[in-house]
């Protein structure tokens, strides 16, 4: 027990922050699978550049380039669906806990820049649950001291452990019925495999 709770708070805190780096050609699309806890705020930081592979150069800015984000929850039923600019962040909240998958392609990029060989580079910085907090705002804003502002990181930090533990068990009982019902069917497979078996044996006594 001790060792799994330790696997889950290693996750739990490895989840909060994930940054990719990405290309993205003419039609292609990228998608990631996150796991989330129900209730829990995801944000996406985006920054979408253009490189020219051909000249090799390093990925330069472009205020006309964009990309579609869709997000699927774990029923496949749509999140999120927006067309996102050359620079921003996009957010959700979850309400059915497991896999959600983000998925972006390009939308609307000047045509002459794939023709010529070129494709989108994005760099993409999600957090998630606490770590979507901005502290720096809440104490400017609630005017809190340094302890009031550490004791409601604290807080946030343990309500989005006790989330991560709920999902968790919810897995847990999942595995288990899975577990279960691969051991009736083994059970029943050998059960099925012995009665033939014995009408085999009977058969060939009776015609002999």
């Amino acid at each position: 027990m001790a060792a799994s709770f330790s696997v889950l708070l290693l996750n739990v805190f490895c989840s909060l922050v994930s940054s990719l780096y990405f290309h993205i050609g003419d039609g292609e699309q990228k998608c990631f699978i996150e796991e989330i806890p129900d209730e829990t705020t995801l944000i996406g930081y985006y920054r979408i550049q253009w490189y020219d592979q051909q000249r090799e150069r390093e990925p330069m800015d472009a205020q006309d380039l964009s990309v579609f984000v869709q997000v699927k929850d774990p029923d496949d039923m749509m999140v999120l669906s927006r067309v996102c600019n050359a620079e921003g962040s996009f957010t959700f909240m979850s309400q059915t806990p497991g896999q959600h998958h983000i998925c972006l392609h390009s939308a609307s990029s000047p045509f002459s820049l794939f023709s010529s060989g070129g494709i989108l580079t994005v760099h993409l910085d999600i957090r998630i649950g606490e770590h979507t907090n901005n502290y720096t705002q809440i104490e400017a804003e609630e005017k809190l001291s340094k302890l009031q502002l550490r004791v409601r990181q604290l807080a946030a930090q343990v309500e989005h452990i006790q989330k991560g533990l709920d999902y968790y068990r919810l897995q847990e009982r999942h595995w288990l019925k899975v577990d279960h019902n691969i051991h009736v069917l083994l059970f029943w497979w050998s059960f099925v495999r012995s009665l033939y078996v014995v009408v085999i044996i009977i058969w060939f006594t009776k015609s002999w």
